[in-house]
């Protein structure tokens, strides 16, 4: 009875925990999948941020400010192109050179041997490391230059994929390692993190497991660190045979990766070869093409050698479902074919129905909207006709007061008999070039309030060095001769005689505008004619 209940238990925990993790794994590859959808948003964001500290270099010539920025950069590109994290590593051993600073020169040696390692360069890497004097090193560079021997047996290991040739790394590592940790602090979490690595390598993996969770509870989100501890558990999960946990971690490191833009990571690579063995084709697929994309844009021919193991059988996997799915998509179009041929005969006849009414309602659209265009241009007509005809009234009212003044003012003269007087106000041109002035400042006020952005839209025609800077709510000539033929005045003697200008000037005027067109000026006026939208606020 006991066995009979322990067992409905079992499966009652296993019927509840099941969707728990599946809608969990789901989610997060939703979120992985909308990481890599955004790859590229991703990856300028990156490249602005670096871009950024490129810019300090300008302002800093000093040679040692200089070295830091480069190691900034050195950093930055580590993961995200191994050629540009190779040449400022040069650029840091020009500076090292040029200072005579023998711990900079190996501080940059160090970095060196570790990207060239990470490139696929592993004899270049050696041939650094081994030109490195380890026993005159302080201790922070011994610790740079332990911690870059292993990566680069590890590297190796993955290059290789050869049993012998593993057993002779794997012990090399284990060298490093414990050299390395007897140079740490045995409470940073750089101790603990190797010493985790040792108890895996040792086999003891619930213990290295347990400090790895220890120090992924302190790495932050969307760091590179939280994304190597989410890497690290699901690694130590794999050999501990809890698949869900693996699969939960390995999607975490991937969306870390991906939206650092990590171009040098191996998360992506692991997590389609899962999904490939879990079965899962699409996606492992979709994986592996965005490893190998983000191999190439870091030109690593370590991580693309990696990728050209696996690739291919997770491609034939995928091709095969492919194939699969077109021979039965075969069949369901041969079933479909059938009863289309029967929809066809039936639509047909709606089809004509249809084809008649979607004619008579593409009339009907057009007519619409030719009657909307005709209703918005008489509507603006109508603005422009009562904004003019009260400027113009009140401009005749103006100036039969300036003319009666004018009128009173030589009776006065001649009946006093002020001839010279008189003589010099009728010679004078001054009061009518006055009275022309203030006209057109009217017509400038009039014609801006009613087309506010004309002035903005005639420059957007014009060249951008030839383009009108002007005060407010004054035109020049040029401008008020293309405002005039805005209002529909195409007639140049009429636009002579208001400017008061001749003909020719007013030509040359127009085709002195015109040459600064962005276009051909032989629609130039056309366009003028559709500038800016009426003002109606105005009214």
């Amino acid at each position: 009875m006991k066995a009979r209940q322990l067992i409905l238990l079992c499966i009652f925990a296993l019927a509840y925990y099941t969707p728990l993790h599946a809608n969990k794994v789901d989610s997060l590859l939703k979120v992985l999948d909308k990481a890599i959808h955004n790859r590229a948003v991703y990856l300028a964001a990156k490249i602005h941020r670096i871009d950024a500290i490129k810019g300090q270099l300008k302002s800093h010539p000093a040679a040692m400010k200089r070295y830091e920025i480069q190691n900034q950069l050195i950093f930055e590109y580590q993961t995200l192109n191994c050629d540009s994290s190779l040449a400022y590593i040069d650029g840091n051993i020009a500076i090292a050179n040029q200072l005579n600073d023998k711990m900079l020169m190996t501080e940059s040696q160090v970095k060196l041997a570790f990207v060239l390692s990470i490139s696929g360069l592993f004899t270049q890497a050696w041939d650094v490391l081994k030109q490195i004097d380890y026993d005159g090193l302080p201790q922070h560079l011994k610790v740079l230059y332990h911690w870059s021997t292993i990566r680069y047996y590890e590297n190796l290991i993955k290059y290789t994929d050869h049993d012998n040739y593993n057993r002779e790394y794997e012990s090399e590592i284990a060298k490093s390692r414990s050299s390395l940790m007897g140079l740490l602090d045995p409470n940073s979490d750089m101790y603990l993190k190797e010493k985790s690595f040792k108890l895996k390598a040792e086999g003891m993996f619930k213990e290295s497991g347990d400090i790895q969770l220890h120090l992924f509870k302190k790495e932050k989100s969307d760091t590179h660190g939280y994304g190597m501890s989410a890497m690290g558990i699901a690694m130590i999960a794999k050999e501990l045979g809890k698949a869900q946990l693996t699969e939960e971690y390995l999607i975490m490191a991937a969306i870390t990766d991906v939206r650092l833009a990590i171009k040098e990571n191996e998360s992506l690579l692991t997590l389609a070869i899962y999904l490939n063995k879990k079965g899962d084709v699409n996606r492992a697929f979709a994986y592996i093409q965005a490893a190998l994309d983000d191999a190439n844009y870091y030109n690593s021919r370590f991580r693309n050698t990696v990728i050209a193991r696996t690739q291919p059988i997770i491609e034939a996997t995928y091709l095969a479902k492919i194939d699969q799915q077109r021979k039965n998509l075969r069949l369901y179009a041969i079933v479909i074919s059938i009863f289309a041929v029967i929809l066809i005969l039936t639509l047909y006849f709606l089809f004509k129905q249809m084809k008649i009414v979607s004619r008579a309602r593409k009339k009907l659209n057009m007519t619409n909207g030719q009657l909307i265009l005709v209703n918005h241009k008489l509507d603006e007509a109508n603005l422009v006709r009562e904004r003019y005809i009260g400027y113009y009234l009140n401009q005749c009212a103006v100036y039969l007061e300036k003319l009666d003044d004018f009128r009173k003012n030589v009776y006065r003269k001649v009946k006093s008999r002020q001839l010279d007087d008189l003589q010099q106000l009728t010679s004078s041109n001054e009061s009518l070039e006055k009275y022309a002035q203030d006209l057109y400042a009217d017509f400038d006020r009039t014609f801006l309030e009613v087309y506010p952005n004309f002035v903005d839209e005639f420059n957007n025609l014009l060249r951008p060095d030839e383009q009108y800077q002007l005060k407010k709510d004054k035109l020049n000539t040029e401008l008020r001769i293309f405002a005039l033929i805005r209002l529909g005045i195409s007639d140049v003697n009429q636009i002579a005689i208001f400017l008061r200008y001749s003909m020719q000037t007013i030509y040359n005027y127009k085709s002195k505008v015109k040459s600064k067109a962005i276009d051909d000026a032989q629609h130039f006026e056309e366009k003028v004619r559709k500038l800016g939208g009426v003002s109606t606020n105005q009214f």
